[in-house]
């Protein structure tokens, strides 16, 4: 079936194509025939499309394509897939060091003694069903029925890279650390992920793994893959001094959710064009993120700068209006207490050194980093700029009220327990928003694409809100979405401060199913 996520003007749109509700490993098959169809097949607007265990999510902007013209291009692969044959996959032997925590709680709640669970977890070569949550993670199936123990109620906030673990029928390799509700087995002995790798992704969809049990030492973290050149052609900036975080970002890296990149870019997306704007430089145009605590800079050159945003203020430099920094002169941020992000754009742009087609900043994939001291940012192109430009300026509520529609799990129960209801931020990064308050019914699904803004459900009843640097599938429930024009508010919020969700009514609701009209042999 495609499940819409409905329809907003100039932001991202969504949708599911269906194919099982179960681990089914012949329609895994045809989800990634149809997968590799439509992204040799992308027309404009399409911004990614992730294969999961069950069904294929189509990320698309419908200010740029219509609803009706994406359906009608999946239903034409649709009518063209048929049963062809799948494209083979390699196989892969992979070491493991069978000591994760979770090992001994695994082996008392399935009966089973802890050799016997190594046993039974290295007894079979799994497929590999899908790559995504974080880059080069891969879903396998499936575990043996005596081994299956669900997800952790309470994902634990980090996970160790190269962690083995198990939740329900899945199986995974953690390729780096990050939040996690899988149960921990092992620590595999190969890292499954490096960007400085030719070949970045040890697995790709539709390989086989077999895990050895073996010994030896945990593998080393890959070095972060620089995405500003150390000697750049036209010296702008200087970092005297950095602010809490402080990032390289631009359009955000698109079409490559499949490996598990984060789609990154701004976080507060209208900020940002906002900023770019200041200077003449077109929407997506590298910029800095900065994040309630601005840097210490100086100028290398005489250059024009706009800064937009919240969380701080420019000492002496006018906010939302470009102005002229001359060589020499140096620019500090005095925090505020509204807000948390703030964008800096230089007229031309940012020098780059892209990674698979986008130079943003992914720190869980250790693409990119946070400036610090005694970098030097380069300006990509000489050009005119005006200073002085202002337009209408931005402006944040003291109180924020994001507005939810309906997600791909929901429920009356989910949506009456968040219209309404005030929660607090616990914490706040660029993966999301996690919320305390009233509890929320949640639950587990198969790993499927995850939707920007979507207010995902632990087991627990506590509300995540998914954001730019998400993992790119996930298991939890999603019984709601941030409405798009929404985002930047979400991205405005600081930890401790509230929140309160108002329900919209969904806009669109329809159904088609996953197989041909016209199925060809």
């Amino acid at each position: 079936m495609i499940r819409p996520l409905g329809v907003t003007r100039g932001l991202h749109d969504g949708l599911y194509v269906q194919f099982s509700e179960v681990l089914d490993a012949g329609q895994n098959a045809r989800l990634h025939t149809l997968h590799r169809a439509l992204m040799a097949d992308l027309p404009g607007g399409v911004d990614d499309v992730l294969p999961g265990y069950g069904n294929v999510y189509v990320d698309f902007d419908a200010a740029v394509i219509p609803p009706e013209r994406v359906r009608a291009w999946v239903q034409r692969h649709l009518d063209t897939l048929g049963t062809g044959a799948e494209e083979g996959g390699r196989h892969v032997d992979l070491p493991v060091r069978y000591d994760g925590p979770d090992l001994p709680d695994v082996a008392t709640r399935t009966g089973l003694s802890v050799a016997e669970v190594i046993r039974r977890h290295t007894e079979n070569a799994y497929r590999v069903y899908a790559v995504g949550f974080t880059p080069g993670f891969p879903f396998l199936g499936e575990v043996p029925e005596g081994l299956r123990v669900p997800r952790r109620d309470t994902p634990r906030p980090q996970v160790p890279a190269g962690a083995v673990a198990i939740a329900n029928a899945q199986t995974c390799v953690y390729p780096l650390p990050s939040p996690g509700g899988w149960n921990l087995l092992g620590t595999a002995l190969e890292s499954v992920y490096d960007p400085n790798r030719d070949r970045p992704f040890l697995l790709d969809a539709g390989d086989t793994v077999r895990f050895v049990p073996g010994d030896g030492e945990t593998p080393v973290l890959p070095a972060v893959r620089e995405t500003w050149p150390a000697h750049p052609a036209r010296p702008a900036l200087r970092i005297e001094e950095p602010g809490l975080l402080d990032l390289l970002l631009g359009g955000g890296r698109v079409r490559q959710g499949h490996r598990g990149l984060a789609r990154s870019g701004p976080l507060d997306v209208r900020s940002a064009d906002f900023a770019n704007g200041l200077v003449g430089n077109p929407p997506g145009t590298p910029l800095l993120e900065l994040t309630l605590r601005g840097p210490v800079l100086t100028a290398l050159r005489d250059m024009v700068v706009g800064i937009a945003g919240f969380g701080m203020v420019a000492d002496t430099r006018p906010m939302q209006q470009g102005f002229v920094l001359r060589a020499g002169e140096t620019l500090r941020f005095t925090s505020t207490r509204h807000g948390a992000r703030a964008y800096l754009a230089v007229a031309g742009g940012l020098e780059t050194t892209p990674f698979l087609g986008s130079a943003d900043t992914d720190l869980l994939g250790r693409v990119g980093r946070p400036l610090r001291a005694g970098d030097v940012l380069g300006v990509a192109r000489e050009v005119a700029a005006v200073p002085g430009f202002a337009s209408m300026p931005l402006t944040l509520p003291e109180a924020v009220t994001l507005r939810l529609r309906p997600g791909p799990q929901a429920s009356a129960e989910a949506l009456r327990a968040l219209d309404g209801a005030t929660f607090r931020v616990a914490a706040a990064d660029r993966m999301g928003l996690r919320l305390g308050g009233p509890r929320v019914p949640g639950g587990q699904v198969i790993s499927e694409g995850t939707p920007l803004g979507a207010v995902q459900i632990t087991p627990a009843g506590e509300p995540i809100v998914l954001l730019v640097d998400r993992g790119r599938l996930g298991g939890y429930a999603k019984p709601a979405v941030v409405h798009p024009l929404d985002l930047p508010l979400a991205a405005q919020l600081r930890p401790g401060q509230s929140v309160t969700f108002q329900a919209v009514a969904d806009t669109v609701a329809w159904t088609m199913p996953a197989l041909p009209r016209n199925p060809k042999t």
